[in-house]
């Protein structure tokens, strides 16, 4: 009963609730950038698009084939990324995988609504799946800056 027990508060109403609604669920048309990542153990991937302006994220599109786990990182991940700069999207990364890993905290704002994964520690085989949107967006704005200087 404890294992069922545990599930249910993992997969919690919040949970389900952000992996069906997604926003900037939709690709660009003529993004600056486009980043595809896959977690090799589950087969989530996460398809990011990017354009960046005076150094921040001014539109995103994301194609998002996770388990819950991954489709609730990306819908609070989508939610709060236009208007961020590149160091907010590696730290918010950075952070993610520390609160996931090492036990650290829930990221700060603007993604501090990734603390209602904080269940999914101990479910080390989902973690690949979480960070793949803030992943793929982190590469994604870093090829964005290289070809805005090009």
């Amino acid at each position: 009963m404890s294992g069922e027990t545990d599930l249910i508060k993992l997969y919690s109403a919040r949970i389900l609730d952000l992996a069906a609604n997604i926003p900037h669920h939709q690709r660009l048309d003529a993004p600056m950038a486009t980043v595809k990542r896959r977690a090799p153990l589950c087969g989530s991937t996460v398809t990011v698009d990017l354009s960046i302006k005076d150094g921040r994220i001014s539109a995103f599109g994301q194609d998002v084939k996770a388990c819950a786990l991954g489709q609730a990182a990306a819908a609070v991940v989508g939610a709060a990324l236009i208007g961020c700069t590149r160091a907010e999207v590696e730290t918010g990364r950075d952070q993610l995988r520390a609160m996931l890993k090492d036990g650290a905290p829930a990221p700060a704002a603007p993604f501090d609504g990734l603390a209602v994964l904080e269940p999914a520690r101990e479910y080390k085989n989902r973690h690949a799946s979480i960070l793949l949107s803030l992943e793929a967006t982190a590469e994604a704005f870093e090829q964005a800056e290289q070809s805005d200087c090009a």
